[in-house]
């Protein structure tokens, strides 16, 4: 059986963006909450934009290191349906959200196994980034994929880090992952999305989950 990897967007912060991604077939839509993010988002905006989202689109809050109770009125006001966590967050903490967790966890040499494996019952879904010294994620820059056989995600992989239309196939085919998760990569500016290279960007991955399903190699996640 053919396996479509999902694709999320991040960084969404106007209602015409969303609308674009939707148009375009995207499976989620992010949404920054980090108060040192260029792409930071007030609960009353992205209120307005899920509320004019259809069915079967996630909604996912991006939170680094946020006061629990926080999280959880931002879950509720703004109808989230995923929240993903880009800090120090431990496995008990993940465990008091509202809703599915998606662990973000910054990939390098020195990332072991035993990091992810802590969170097997408390994460939904783990999202490997580009480790950065001074970010916890939307470098713009890619990781060197042979890693995730290494921390062994014990779960589904979102993978990020440096996405684009140009390499996003090939980083399906190394490393099948259960979805992708782009941001800088279909910008024109921060927080802005262009709307051809979001296209492009999901033409690709269609077409490699294509081509593996012709190869009688399917993704399975």
């Amino acid at each position: 059986m053919a396996f479509r990897t999902r694709i999320k967007v991040c960084g969404i912060t106007c209602q015409e963006d969303s609308r674009i991604a939707v148009a375009a077939g995207v499976d989620g839509l992010g949404f920054i909450f980090v108060e040192q993010s260029p792409r930071l988002v007030q609960p009353d905006m992205v209120r307005a934009i899920t509320a004019e989202m259809p069915p079967f689109v996630d909604r996912v809050g991006i939170f680094q290191d946020e006061e629990i109770d926080v999280v959880k009125e931002i879950v509720h006001y703004c109808h989230l349906t995923l929240v993903q966590l880009h800090g120090s967050e431990s496995p008990e903490y993940c465990q008091k959200i509202p809703c599915k967790v998606i662990k973000s966890f910054s990939i390098r040499s020195e990332s072991a196994s035993e990091e992810l494996a802590a969170y097997v019952d408390a994460a939904s879904g783990f999202l490997l980034d580009t480790y950065h010294e001074h970010m916890a994620g939307g470098t713009g820059k890619t990781f060197d994929w042979n890693l995730v056989g290494q921390v062994k995600p014990p779960g589904p992989v979102i993978l990020a880090g440096g996405l684009t239309p140009e390499n996003v196939g090939e980083a399906i085919r190394q490393v099948k992952p259960f979805a992708v998760d782009v941001n800088s990569g279909v910008e024109y500016q921060p927080g802005r999305k262009d709307p051809d290279k979001l296209k492009r960007f999901v033409h690709e991955v269609l077409k490699a989950d294509e081509q593996a399903s012709k190869a009688g190699t399917p993704f399975l996640g």
